[in-house]
This record gives structure tokens, C-alpha cells and sequence, in this order.
């Protein structure tokens, strides 16, 4: 079964009065990639997260986005008493003149004097989350699949392509043969004295030579058995790169002792359509 590379999920909840929204994006990649972008709240977790995650993506440019919003109105405020009381100590020592209210305004915008309460991830609230994470994650999949599902179709239609083209060469084997058999017979007519023998040697020469036959069988074995993994195999997106490339080498050795303006036209549609089939296996899972 084909997956892509490509996914998106989002999943999202509410909290006691805190909504958490998590997306998922991926893009192409040889290996896992996985960044995950959350609040300091959710710090303690990023390991449990992460592992949840590397277990079911398995390869691709990953993005995880953890988003917090507290939809209460006001919450506890932490003020630091005695942090802010050295400030306006050590303020006064600089400048002994002014009223002690413009030192307090100077003080509270002091580093960590004035900070929102937080209170402590429970238990509960991680449960919460990771289920979510869990939901995005199955909607990330998903899309794959779905993505994954049009990539077949598209793949399918290029290898039916290259096995069509494959398949009209085979009447120009023969004429390709016969042209260069008379080209041979016309250059020989210039010479007074022909050695037969060495002329039929050299014909089986050039015939092995211009002889396709095997890049066309294992062409056409390549594409079988490319069609045979998309099918049959999960998570096959390296291994139909390797056929691909293998199919490129055939083509090009077919392409080489063409020697024929026809089969050469056919070669170059065999490669153009083999260039799709590369680059949507960078997208395959």
C-alpha cells in the first residue's frame, strides 16, 4: 500500500478552561526529521510526545505544533515580594532623589518580579493531551493514505506508459536490423573483392551488438516488479526507488543501441515518464 510523505492532522480540546491545539505537517525526507514546537508547560512531556510520534510516522520532515490558550478571564497572579523590595533597595542606592512609587514602577518591570501563577500539570490534563496527540496523529495518517492513494493512480498510469512504449519497439526491431544490413551491402558494392565469410562476421558483430532484447525482458521484469511492491509492500518508498533506478539503467542501455530514429522517440517518452515516477517516489513512505 502506498502512503505519502505528505500529511497534515490537527486535533484540538478543552481543558479546565485551557484549549490545546495540536497540528501535525509533514513534508518529504530519507529520515525522521521530528520538530516539535510546544509551551513550557508541556516541557516535562516532550519525551512521552516525541515517542508517540516516532512510532507512528516512521520517516518525513515532521512539524509539531502544541498550542495553549486559557480561555478563563483574569487567574492568579504571582508577585515576588522580596525580590522586588532588593530592586527598589538597590535602585535607591543609584539614585538617592524621587519618590519611593517611581522606584516600584521600575521595579515591577524588573526580570521575574511580576509572573502569572501556574499550577502544576496533573495527571489528568496529561492524559487530555496526549489523547489529543493521538488524534492529530490518526488524522495525520489518513491524509497519507489518502494522499498516498493518488500517488498510486499516477504512478500506475506511468508505468502502464513505459510498458506501452516498451511494447511498440518491438516492429522496428526488425526493420532497424534489415536497414543496417543493407547499409553494409551498399558500402561492400564499392570493393572489387568481398570475403563473404568475414562480411556474415561481421553482420553477427553488429547484430549482437544492436541487440536489445534483454534490456527490453528486464525492462519490462523492472516494472512488474515495481508494480508488485507499490501493491503488495508497506512502507516501500526506498525500495521502489531503488527499482526506479534500475528501470533508468535499462532504459538508457536501450536508448544507446537504438539506432533507430523511431525507438529513439519512444526511449525519450520512457524517460520522461520515468523522471515522473522518481519524483513522486521521493514521496512515497
Amino acid at each position: 500500500m502506498i502512503l505519502s510523505m505528505t500529511g497534515f492532522g490537527r486535533s484540538e480540546g478543552v481543558f479546565e478552561g485551557k484549549k490545546i491545539t495540536i497540528d501535525l505537517k509533514s513534508l518529504n525526507s530519507k529520515s525522521l526529521d521530528l520538530n516539535i514546537k510546544m509551551p513550557v508547560r508541556y516541557k516535562e512531556k516532550e519525551f512521552e510526545i516525541r515517542k508517540i510520534l516516532n512510532d507512528g510516522i516512521l520517516r518525513g520532515k515532521v512539524d509539531c505544533y502544541i498550542n495553549l490558550e486559557n480561555l478563563q478571564e483574569g487567574g492568579e497572579v504571582s508577585i515576588n515580594h522580596n525580590l522586588i523590595s532588593a530592586y527598589i533597595t538597590e535602585l535607591k542606592k543609584v539614585a538617592a532623589d524621587g519618590p519611593d512609587f517611581e522606584y516600584l514602577k521600575m521595579a515591577v518591570r524588573m526580570p521575574d518580579a511580576v509572573a502569572a501563577k501556574q499550577d502544576d500539570l496533573s495527571e489528568a490534563e496529561w492524559n487530555f493531551l496526549a489523547g489529543l496527540v493521538k488524534e492529530a496523529l490518526q488524522k495525520f495518517e489518513a491524509f497519507r493514505k489518502t494522499e498516498g492513494d493518488i500517488l498510486h493512480e499516477e504512478l500506475k498510469r506511468n508505468i502502464h506508459n513505459i510498458e506501452t512504449y516498451l511494447s511498440m519497439v518491438v516492429p522496428y526491431e526488425g526493420v532497424r536490423l534489415e536497414a543496417v544490413k543493407e547499409r553494409c551491402q551498399n558500402t561492400l558494392k564499392e570493393f572489387a573483392q568481398i570475403d563473404e565469410t568475414r562480411f556474415y562476421q561481421e553482420m553477427a558483430y553488429y547484430t549482437e551488438k544492436l541487440d536489445i532484447s534483454e534490456e527490453k525482458v528486464r525492462l519490462a521484469q523492472h516494472l512488474k516488479y515495481y508494480t508488485d511492491v507499490m501493491k503488495n509492500e508497506d512502507y516501500n518508498g526506498k525500495k521502489l526507488g531503488f527499482i526506479s533506478q534500475e528501470m533508468g539503467r535499462e532504459i538508457n542501455t536501450l536508448g544507446s543501441k537504438a539506432n533507430h530514429a523511431e525507438i529513439q522517440k519512444l526511449v525519450v517518452m520512457m524517460k520522461d515518464d520515468l523522471e515522473k515516477i522518481k519524483e513522486q517516489t521521493l514521496n512515497v513512505l
